[in-house]
C-alpha cells in the first residue's frame, strides 16, 4: 500500500469519485430548470457556485495552512464525505415546490457553495501527496490525477446515458431520473471518503509546512516568468469549464434536433470530457520531455481551433461528435502543466502560496464564461457563443510563447522549457 504507482492509483480514484460532485448538478440543469421553473442564467449559477466555493475553499485552506494541520489524507476523507452529505441534500430536502421559491433555489446555490469548497479539500491535497510520492514523473503522476478528476467530472453524464428512465417507469426507483443521478453521485463520493480515510497514506517526499504569504501574492504578478505562466492558465480556464459545462448540453440539443435519441447524446458528452483523462496522462508524458511550454502551446492551438468550429455543426452530429472528442482531449490536457510549471518556477517555499493564487485566479475567471456562453446562445445562437472561448488560447499562446523565449524556462522540465 506503500509503493508509489498504489498510492497513485489510490488517489486517482479518490479523486474520480470525489470530483463526480461538480457536475453533478450541472449535468441535469434542463431536468431542474423545467422541475423548478428556472432561467438559464439561474441554472447556470447552479456551476458558477461550486467555482466560487471551490476558490473560496483553496484561499481559507491556503491561509490557514489546512493540509498542514492536518493530515491531507484526513482531510480530503472529510471534504468528500462533507460534498456527498451536502449533494444529498438537495436529493431528500429540497423539494420541487420548495425549489421552485427564491428561498429554495438560494439554499441550492449555498448547498453548491459548500460542495465547492469541499472539493478544495480534495483535489489540491491530493495533488500535494501525489508530489509526496514522485520526485521523478511528476508531470505525469500530476497528469494521472487531473485525468481522474477529468473523468470524474464527465461521471455524471455517463449515468445519464444509462436507462435510468427505464428503472424510475419500472418501479426500481421512487426518485425522479435528476435525483437518483445526484443520489449516485453522493454515494461515489462518500466511497471516496472511505479510500482516502482506510488506504492512502503520505510518501517519503511530503513538502515541508509553509505558510501563505500575502507578499509573495503580490510579488507573483511583477515575476514575469511567473506572470506569464499564470496569463497561460487563464487563457486555458478561460475556455476549459465552460467547455465541460456547456458542451454537453449542444451535444444533446444537437442530436435531438436530428431526430436522434438524447441518450446518445449523453454517451458522446460523457465520452467528450473523460477523454480528457488520457490527454492529461499523454501530455503529461510529452511535458516531460518536450517542455512545459511546447506542450502547452500545442494544446492550446488544437482546442481554439475548436472552439472556432465546433458552435456551427450543431445541425451536423457526426462531425460535431467527432470534433467534440477531440476538443475534449486537448482542452483538459496541459492542465496540469501550467500547475507543475509554477511548481518548477517559484520559490520552493512558497510553492504553496504560487498554486493558491493560481487556482484561485483561474476559477473565479470561469465564472465569467460559464454565465456568458447560455448569453451568447440565447442572443446569437451557439456558433458566436463557443467561438469566444477562443479568445483564451489565444491569450495563452502569446503568454506561453513569450515564457518559453525567457531564460528561466530553463527551470521547467529539466531544461526542456
Amino acid at each position: 500500500m506503500r509503493r508509489p504507482n498504489v498510492q497513485l492509483c489510490l488517489l486517482a480514484a479518490t479523486v474520480f469519485l470525489g470530483l463526480s460532485l461538480w457536475f453533478s448538478v450541472s449535468a441535469v440543469g434542463p431536468e431542474i430548470e423545467v422541475a423548478w421553473g428556472l432561467s438559464s442564467g439561474q441554472v447556470a449559477w447552479l456551476t458558477m457556485a461550486v467555482q466560487l466555493g471551490f476558490v473560496l475553499g483553496t484561499l481559507v485552506s491556503a491561509i490557514l495552512n489546512l493540509p498542514d494541520r492536518i493530515s491531507a489524507q484526513w482531510l480530503m476523507a472529510a471534504c468528500a464525505a462533507t460534498g456527498a452529505a451536502a449533494n444529498a441534500v438537495i436529493v431528500f430536502a429540497c423539494t420541487d415546490e420548495f425549489g421552485q421559491t427564491s428561498t429554495g433555489y438560494y439554499t441550492v446555490v449555498a448547498l453548491r457553495v459548500i460542495i465547492g469548497i469541499a472539493m478544495a479539500g480534495i483535489y489540491p491535497p491530493g495533488m500535494k501527496l501525489v508530489a509526496s510520492w514522485f520526485r521523478f514523473r511528476r508531470g505525469f503522476a500530476i497528469g494521472v490525477l487531473v485525468g481522474a478528476l477529468t473523468i470524474g467530472s464527465a461521471s455524471p453524464h455517463l449515468l445519464l446515458a444509462l436507462p435510468l428512465d427505464d428503472w424510475v417507469s419500472q418501479g426500481e426507483s421512487e426518485l425522479p431520473v435528476w435525483r437518483l443521478e445526484l443520489l449516485v453521485v453522493s454515494g461515489a463520493a462518500l466511497l471516496s471518503a472511505v479510500i482516502a480515510a482506510v488506504a492512502i497514506r503520505p510518501g517519503p517526499l511530503l513538502p515541508k509546512a509553509t505558510s501563505f504569504d500575502w507578499r509573495y501574492f503580490y510579488r507573483i504578478w511583477r515575476n514575469e516568468p511567473l506572470r506569464r505562466a499564470n496569463f497561460g492558465y487563464l487563457g486555458h480556464q478561460w475556455e476549459l469549464y465552460a467547455m465541460w459545462t456547456w458542451i454537453p448540453l449542444m451535444l444533446v440539443s444537437s442530436f435531438e434536433e436530428a431526430g436522434w435519441d438524447a441518450s446518445w447524446g449523453r454517451w458522446v458528452s460523457f465520452a467528450v470530457i473523460a477523454i480528457g483523462g488520457a490527454g492529461c496522462v499523454a501530455a503529461g508524458w510529452m511535458s516531460d520531455r518536450a517542455g512545459r511550454c511546447r506542450t502547452t502551446i500545442v494544446c492550446l492551438v488544437i482546442s481554439g481551433s475548436c472552439c472556432l468550429l465546433a458552435g456551427f455543426l450543431v445541425s451536423a452530429p457526426y462531425w460535431l461528435a467527432a470534433l467534440c472528442i477531440l476538443w475534449g482531449f486537448v482542452v483538459v490536457a496541459d492542465s496540469a502543466q501550467f500547475s507543475t510549471a509554477i511548481s518548477e518556477l517559484s520559490n520552493p517555499d512558497l510553492v504553496g502560496t504560487a498554486l493558491t493564487v493560481q487556482t484561485c485566479v483561474g476559477f473565479l475567471l470561469t465564472m465569467a464564461t460559464i454565465r456568458l456562453v447560455p448569453y451568447l446562445e440565447e442572443q446569437m445562437g451557439w456558433g458566436i457563443a463557443v467561438s469566444t472561448l477562443a479568445l483564451g488560447p489565444v491569450f495563452g499562446i502569446w503568454h506561453m510563447a513569450r515564457l518559453r523565449r525567457l531564460p528561466e524556462a530553463a527551470k521547467m522540465a529539466g531544461g526542456q522549457g
